[in-house]
């Protein structure tokens, strides 16, 4: 099994500490390096943009380290815990440094479930996005599919069962929950309606039964060349009937409303 690991690994990605920023480093050039993967992104990343709402205001990317949705979105404010090369600015999510209502837009590409606070990030979001705007975001989602997966062949913990929100911080990127937004938005949606009236969820799009598993992710080889990514995603919709069982992520966009 450890011979059959080491094959499969990918090369940057041996020996790394998911804490360390060289990690986040290596991730970016992971995803640039591998045909097949970036495609994903570059889907990710125009879902985004097209949830965007109209406007003039500074939009704020959280976690932004990684990836380059810079490419998609002029004059991003790109942001991240760890201090990486080529960012804006490094910042704690629980607590960020913008006036009341500043922000048109906070996005966000695999990154919630990494906050241990929920609430304090909501409370936080809440003062700095005006009326209008928008939080958006690509998560892991729960399906049966995905917690067969996430809970087995994923190094993050994925717990569906918890009663809480939080979760113990311990480093920016080992401490999460991958079940975490599907707990917010679905399993206790009522009780999140119920504390954040100003955030309504407009839409939740079940998405990719396969294709990152086939991209091998940020630390194994592409099980698939770039040339066959439309291919793979032509079947995935294909598979629409059956996407809320087989997703193993979403794309959630919440609307920032005038609570009377």
């Amino acid at each position: 099994m450890k011979i059959l690991t080491d094959l499969l690994t990918h090369p940057l990605a041996r020996g790394l500490d998911p804490d360390d920023p060289e990690t986040t480093i290596a991730c970016r050039r992971i995803i640039k390096g591998k045909p097949f993967l970036r495609q994903i992104y570059d889907e990710w990343y125009r879902l985004i943009v097209a949830s965007l709402p109209r406007g003039e205001a500074p939009i704020l990317e959280l976690g932004a380290g990684p990836g380059f949705l810079s490419d998609y979105i002029p004059d991003l404010i790109t942001s991240d815990f760890l201090r990486v090369p080529e960012l804006s600015l490094v910042l704690d999510a629980h607590e960020m440094p913008f006036g009341d209502g500043l922000l048109r837009a906070i996005v966000m590409t695999d990154v919630l479930h990494h906050l241990p606070h929920a609430r304090r990030f909501f409370s936080e979001a809440s003062r700095c996005v005006g009326a209008g705007g928008a939080i958006i975001m690509i998560e892991p989602w729960v399906t049966a599919w995905s917690t067969f997966v996430y809970s087995r062949l994923h190094h993050e913990p994925f717990d569906t069962s918890t009663p809480d929100w939080d979760f113990p911080p311990k480093g920016p990127l080992s401490g999460a929950n991958g079940a975490l937004p599907w707990i917010l938005f679905h399993r206790d949606s009522a009780l999140f309606r119920s504390e954040f009236p100003e955030w309504r969820v407009k839409s939740i799009k079940p998405l990719m039964p396969f294709s990152y598993l086939l991209s091998g992710g940020l630390s194994l080889r592409s099980f698939m060349p770039g040339a066959a990514f439309g291919s793979i995603r032509h079947i995935e919709n294909l598979l629409e009937p059956w996407i809320a069982k087989l997703a193993m992520f979403a794309h959630i966009v919440l609307e920032r409303v005038n609570v009377p």
